[in-house]
C-alpha cells in the first residue's frame, strides 16, 4: 500500500495547545496551492508505479481550500499517480467551515472520508482551547455530513483537559456516538514546545498535565468505546468494523508514503525526507524546481526500534520473527526485557506477535523505550 499525504499549513486562529506548522497570515493561500501542485509534479516518479491507496489532506485546516482548489491538487495527483477505484481520500475539517454546498462539493471530487475536528462538545472547553466552533456547531456539521452521504466520519476528541470532569468526558464520547461517527480520535492533552499552553504553564497560569487524569479518562474511554462497538485498534484510535484508518494504518505499518507541502514527512525504502517547515522557504525552493528537504537513512537499529514502536501502538503489536531476524548479538538480552514485561502483564505474545496488554497500554510509550536497541 502506498499513501500521499498532503500538507495544507494555514488557520484561521492558533490553537492554545497545538505544534504543528501552520501560519495564520492567509495571503499566500494561493500560492501554497499552486506550490503543492508543482511539487506533486515534481515527485511523480516517487513511487515507481506503486498504486496509490490512500489520500489524506491534514494541517492546518484543509477545510479552508475553495472546492476549485482542491479540484487543481486531486487532478493533478490522478495525472501523475496510479490511483485505485476504492482509493481512500480523507480531508480534515473543522466544523465552521461545512455547509451543505462545501460536502456537496467535497463528495463530487471523490473525497469519501471526513475527519472533523471537534475536540469537545463542551464550549469552555472550546473557548479555552481557542477553537473557531461551538458546540451547536460541531453538532451541525456532523448532522450535516451525515445527511449528505457520508458513511466514513471521523471524529477527534481531546481528554485531560483542566476542567473536564470524568463525567463531562463520558458525556463527550456519548455524544460523538450518538451523532453517527463511525471512526474516532481521542488524544490526551500534551504540553508541547512553542506553544501557547508552554508559556501559560511557564508562567504560573495554567496547571500542568494531569497524568492521573489522564490514565483516568483514557481507561473511560476504552470502556465506553467497546460499549458502543468500537474497536481499539491503535493506542488513540478506535472504529467500527471495516472503517479502521488505511491511510493511519499504513504508517504504523511502515508503507511507503509521500508526503507534501512544507513540513511535511515521506518514507520510502528506509529512507525518511521531510519538507522544510517555513512556508516562505518552501514556496522559495519549490519555485527554483525542488523542494528543500532533509534525508535520513535509517540503520538497522533504527528500523528495528521503528517496528517495535509503531507495532506496539496497534492491537495486532509486530511479529517476534521481525526483530529476530535482524541477527543482533543483544537479540536475547532484549527477549529477556520482553519477557519482564510480559512477567509483569504489560505484553502478551500471542502466536508470535508482540502485544500489548490492557495494562500495557497506559504505558505504551516507556515499554517501547524499554525495547529500543
Amino acid at each position: 500500500m502506498a499513501g500521499i499525504y498532503i500538507h495544507i499549513p494555514f488557520c484561521k486562529t492558533a490553537c492554545t495547545y497545538c505544534n504543528f506548522h501552520f501560519s495564520t497570515h492567509l495571503k499566500t493561500l494561493p500560492d501554497m496551492v499552486n506550490g503543492i501542485i508543482r511539487e506533486l509534479d515534481y515527485q511523480k516518479d516517487f513511487f515507481e508505479g506503486l498504486p496509490i491507496q490512500t489520500i489524506y489532506f491534514g494541517g492546518g485546516t484543509p477545510s479552508m481550500l475553495a472546492s476549485d482548489q482542491l479540484q487543481k491538487i486531486l487532478n493533478t495527483v490522478i495525472s501523475n499517480y496510479p490511483i485505485k477505484s476504492e482509493t481512500e481520500i480523507t480531508l480534515e475539517a473543522n466544523p465552521d467551515d461545512i455547509s451543505i454546498q462545501k460536502l456537496i462539493d467535497w463528495k463530487s471530487l471523490g473525497i469519501n472520508r471526513l475527519s472533523i475536528g471537534v475536540q469537545s462538545f463542551r464550549d469552555d472547553d472550546l473557548q479555552w482551547m481557542n477553537r473557531n466552533h461551538r458546540s451547536k456547531d460541531a453538532k451541525k456539521a456532523l448532522e450535516l455530513a451525515v445527511k449528505s452521504g457520508f458513511e466514513n466520519l471521523s471524529l477527534d476528541l481531546i481528554y485531560a483537559l483542566p476542567g473536564l470532569s470524568d463525567e463531562d468526558w463520558i458525556n463527550n464520547i456519548q455524544q460523538a456516538f450518538e451523532l453517527g461517527i463511525t471512526h474516532l480520535s481521542c488524544y490526551s492533552l500534551t504540553v508541547e514546545e512553542k506553544t501557547k499552553l508552554k508559556h501559560l504553564i511557564k508562567q504560573g497560569q495554567m496547571p500542568g498535565e494531569d497524568d492521573d487524569q489522564s490514565a483516568r479518562q483514557f481507561e473511560l474511554l476504552i470502556r465506553e468505546t467497546e460499549r458502543n462497538g468500537f474497536e481499539h485498534y491503535e493506542i488513540s484510535n478506535f472504529a467500527k468494523p471495516g472503517f479502521r484508518s488505511k491511510h493511519n494504518l499504513g504508517y504504523w505499518n511502515r508503507e511507503p508514503y509521500l508526503g507534501i507541502g512544507p513540513s511535511a514527512h515521506s518514507f520510502r525504502n528506509q529512507t525518511r525526507r521531510w519538507n522544510i517547515s517555513s512556508n516562505s522557504a518552501y514556496l522559495q525552493s519549490i519555485g527554483v524546481g525542488k523542494p528543500e528537504n532533509e534525508t535520513e537513512q535509517l540503520s538497522r537499529e533504527n528500523i528495528a526500534n521503528e517496528i517495535i514502536m509503531t507495532g506496539l501502538r496497534t492491537k495486532e503489536g509486530f511479529a517476534l520473527q521481525s526483530i529476530r531476524s535482524f541477527n543482533f548479538q543483544t537479540f536475547n538480552t532484549w527477549m529477556n526485557q520482553v519477557n519482564t514485561h510480559e512477567q509483569s502483564g504489560m505484553l502478551q505474545l500471542i502466536d508470535g506477535q508482540v502485544q500489548l496488554s490492557h495494562k500495557g497500554k497506559f504505558y505504551a510509550d516507556d515499554i517501547a523505550s524499554d525495547l529500543f536497541f
